[in-house]
């Protein structure tokens, strides 16, 4: 049965008209019911420290769920990222290292898809995928809203998605336009007899962005961003190429605090559009047997260390993301986790809960332990964050790094450059770098071995 024999488009879906895919889908395998369904959602560019701009959101799944309070991607980049997140795989594994780079690897969607789930995307899947709207939808999809990247083909208004195999203009504001292709699948998926997976990926709350109709007069008096590390008078042990960045400019400093709020506006839609799948879950009697997965691809700098818009490092504002799971049958009541995790461990969650037998390849590790509260859960000594920047012309040439992660330390080695030491309990803002503090030694010889140990697993040039 083709994509187009299983769908059939609502009014949700603003009149767009589905088409069959390219190539017939594989028969379903039945499942025992049991199995879980899977909603992943995935924000684009939401730091971790805006959580209180999405109160639905943060009642219905993180206040229901596990929080990570400590939850990192390994490359604070759109495209490695998500390739993270559909693999478990660390960027150097999966090739993937700028969003310029094609992905091509096996991921949690195939292997769900050939166990028989109900498979579906709605949004962004990788930036170099599709590339533009007339692009096919991957053949281990059902169901497939595809929306292209970048600024101006993954427009807030009036997007042209690839809905099932056509190239389909629509009017509207797009986060509602995919919150209602969201709703739809959860209804279509609900008469399968199968569990489902599905990728809910809007674009909210990346720039350039642009509010919903009225939510451009949302927090008029948001106060300016000052955090205390925000254009920091004094950058001493910082690498070189940092400590050469010139103090913000005023015309920057007010871009900065315009686009910041133009973001948190945008989040308003996404809050409403989390409430509502997760409202048609529970329609469907279908939400509390769905674990949803809530994460950022990466966060982004708003003036801290002098970095402008952007991201790409491995410091707190760019690397850590909001992070949750909710499902009930597992947390048996809502908490917070301090354990470092990471985008890596999403996939090796899910082929857990889904039984299925992970690849070896994956990286992460299952999340399963900290859902269930185990007392002594066996898990990695550190998670690896790892960063090829490209050469912008606000930051400078900003060399690669790696940086290892665990408990309250983070510690840096950047090419041809000085190293970094922070502790993040003392020094939130890492503005303090111990690198050279005897009262650290011990941790820093500690976490030269880690970086060690993980470049063995690192493939050579």
């Amino acid at each position: 049965m083709n994509a187009a024999q299983k769908l059939s488009l609502s009014a949700l879906a603003l009149g767009a008209i589905a088409a069959s895919c390219a190539s017939p889908l594989p028969p379903k395998i039945e499942l025992e019911p049991e199995r879980p369904n899977f909603l992943v959602i995935v924000a684009d560019d939401q730091r971790f420290d805006t959580m209180s701009y999405i109160p639905r959101t943060q009642e219905r799944i993180f206040n229901q769920g596990v929080t990570f309070d400590n939850a990192y991607v390994t490359t604070a980049r759109c495209s490695p990222s998500r390739a993270s997140i559909l693999t478990g795989m660390y960027a150097h594994n999966h090739n993937v290292r700028l969003n310029s780079d094609p992905f091509d690897q096996e991921t949690i969607v195939q292997n769900l898809d050939e166990a028989g789930y109900y498979t579906g995307l709605v949004g962004k899947y990788v930036n170099t995928y599709p590339a533009s709207p007339e692009d096919p939808p991957l053949p281990e999809f059902d169901y497939w809203i595809g929306m292209t990247s970048g600024p101006d083909s993954a427009a807030y208004y009036d997007p042209t998605l690839n809905v099932n195999g056509t190239a389909t203009p629509h009017t509207g504001y797009q986060t509602d336009i995919l919150r209602d292709y969201a709703v739809e699948f959860i209804d279509q998926a609900s008469q399968q007899d199968a569990p489902f997976f599905l990728m809910f990926t809007p674009y909210a709350p990346h720039l350039p962005a642009r509010p919903a109709p009225g939510d451009d007069q949302l927090y008029p008096g948001l106060p300016p961003h000052e955090r205390p590390n925000f254009n920091p008078a004094d950058m001493s042990g910082k690498p070189q190429w940092m400590q050469e960045l010139p103090f913000l400019a005023p015309d920057q400093i007010e871009s900065i605090n315009r686009d910041r709020k133009h973001q948190l506006q945008t989040l308003n839609a996404l809050d409403i559009a989390v409430e509502t799948l997760l409202d048609e879950l529970e329609a469907q009697g279908e939400l509390d047997n769905t674990v949803i997965f809530y994460i950022s691809d990466n966060g982004l700098f708003l003036g801290e260390q002098r970095l402008p818009i952007g991201k790409i490092y491995a410091y707190e504002e760019s690397a850590r993301v909001p992070f949750a799971v909710r499902y009930p049958p597992l947390v048996a009541e809502p908490r917070r986790e301090e354990t470092v995790v990471a985008n890596i461990d999403i996939a090796p969650t899910i082929y857990d809960l889904a039984g299925l037998p992970p690849p070896d390849f994956v990286d992460g590790g299952s999340l399963r332990p900290f859902l269930q509260n185990d007392p002594n859960p066996e898990w990695r000594d550190y998670t690896l964050i790892e960063g090829w920047p490209t050469n912008v012309a606000y930051v400078g040439s900003s060399p690669p790094f790696q940086t290892i992660r665990a408990g309250q330390y983070e510690y840096t080695e950047t090419e041809g450059d000085l190293s970094e030491l922070y502790d993040l309990a003392a020094d939130p803002y890492q503005l303090q770098n111990q690198i050279a503090s005897p009262d650290y030694t011990a941790v820093l010889q500690q976490f030269q071995a880690y970086l060690a140990d993980a470049r063995e697993t690192i493939p050579g040039p």
